[in-house]
């Protein structure tokens, strides 16, 4: 009776150091760093890496882009503020009314012969230096 459980003994430690055998060569290639799940963890632990500087990155330049905005938007509050002192101190001016001895010329001949004259007017006297430089 002893040599049969010596026997079953025997078998049932074989049956296990094949069994740890199989499940080693499993692991190993479980854990292969180029076609097993090791290796997607390497890739995707390296592409985390890569996605935290870029995200970095990215928040850095939301960060002065923010920044930037914030005074773009004060120097517009600043000049709005200054475009309503001005219009609202362009309504305390007085309406000056042009006396008719002064009025502009209408007809292109007579504006020339108001430059040629020395009078001036703000459209002819460029056109005078453009007919200057022909």
């Amino acid at each position: 009776m002893e040599l049969i459980a010596d026997m079953l003994m025997i078998a049932g430690t074989v049956a296990v150091a094949i069994y740890c055998v199989v499940l080693a060569r499993r692991l190993g290639r479980f854990t292969d760093l180029e076609k097993g799940v090791g290796g997607a963890i390497a890739v995707l632990s390296a592409q985390v890496d890569d996605m935290t500087k870029t995200l970095t990155r990215a928040q850095k330049t939301a960060g002065a882009s923010a920044v930037k905005l914030e005074e773009l938007t004060q120097r517009a509050e600043d000049v709005s503020r200054r475009l309503e002192l001005l219009i609202a101190s362009m309504h305390d001016l007085p309406t000056v009314s042009e006396p008719s001895g002064n009025a502009q010329p209408s007809s292109v001949s007579e504006a020339r012969e108001e430059v040629e004259d020395g009078g001036e007017t703000l459209f002819l006297s460029q056109r005078r230096r453009v007919e200057a430089a022909e």
